[in-house]
């Protein structure tokens, strides 16, 4: 599982990353924390505070935005934003698959 973390200010990336995971897509806060933890070290972030919202974003839009309200210590940008990237599928180099 590849995700792209960004820090946002006005509407334009400041900082970003993209970090591949070998855990499948966590469905609870207690799998998303450490790798939430990861992407924030990445960055020289505190971490947010993950609400029950957030985990629901993440599992249906494969995205979540943090505002700064989200944040215990204040920060000094608009947004923070945590993407999972789609896995491409490979093409297959058989000429014929379906013979």
């Amino acid at each position: 599982m590849r995700i792209w973390a960004k820090v946002l200010q006005d509407h334009r990336i400041i900082n970003e990353t993209v970090r591949e995971f070998s855990s499948a897509r966590p469905s609870d806060l207690e799998g998303w924390s450490p790798l939430l933890h990861e992407l924030c070290q990445d960055l020289d972030l505190c971490r947010p505070v993950i609400l029950r919202k957030h985990i629901y974003d993440l599992q249906r839009f494969s995205r979540v935005v943090f505002k700064p309200a989200d944040f215990i210590e204040s920060v000094d940008f608009d947004e923070f934003e945590i993407e999972v990237l789609s896995e491409k599928k490979k093409k297959s180099t058989d000429p014929y698959p379906f013979a």
